[in-house]
């Protein structure tokens, strides 16, 4: 039996308290296989509180991307949770912009106005941890509110 199979979305005696079933999923998150988490992600997404659920998992996929951001098993993994997060729009748009930051990281391909026109959780991210000179001046000249522009511009290099 998976973490997976141990929580049910539809079950009667099931705690009808969001809070309660959030914290369970967080543990099941805590504790899936690797091999199973799209299955998992699949069922919690099932739940009728959409937002909750789309929560519960977008923080696994933010842990799990911080994990796996500059490892070569990043792509699969991205791939594997493609799919079941593209019935929810926020986790599918979060898991987008991790892999724009993934790009970012690694000096791949990416496009300023990708980094523009992602949400402040991606920029601000970004401004703060970011090494890459061509993101911290995009973002210092044109990131969404001024805390981003000025933490990009703080954190720039300075030419000598």
């Amino acid at each position: 039996m998976t973490v997976g199979d141990r929580i049910s979305t539809d079950d009667p005696d099931g705690d009808p308290d969001e809070h309660v079933r959030f914290a369970r999923y967080r543990r099941a998150f805590d504790d899936v296989a690797p091999e199973d988490a799209a299955g998992l992600v699949t069922r919690v997404l099932t739940d009728p509180d959409t937002e909750m659920a789309s929560s519960a998992v977008c923080a696994y996929l933010d842990r799990r991307a911080t994990e796996l951001l500059t490892d070569p098993g990043y792509p699969a993994w991205c791939v594997e949770m493609a799919g079941p997060v593209a019935v929810a729009g926020f986790a599918a748009r979060r898991l987008g912009e991790w892999t724009l930051l993934r790009a970012i990281a690694l000096d791949e391909s990416w496009d300023a106005e990708q980094l523009l026109g992602a949400s402040n959780w991606l920029q601000l991210h970004t401004a703060e941890q970011s090494q890459t000179r061509a993101a911290l001046t995009a973002l210092a000249e044109g990131g969404r509110t001024r805390r981003i522009r000025n933490i990009a511009r703080s954190r720039l290099p300075r030419s000598r």
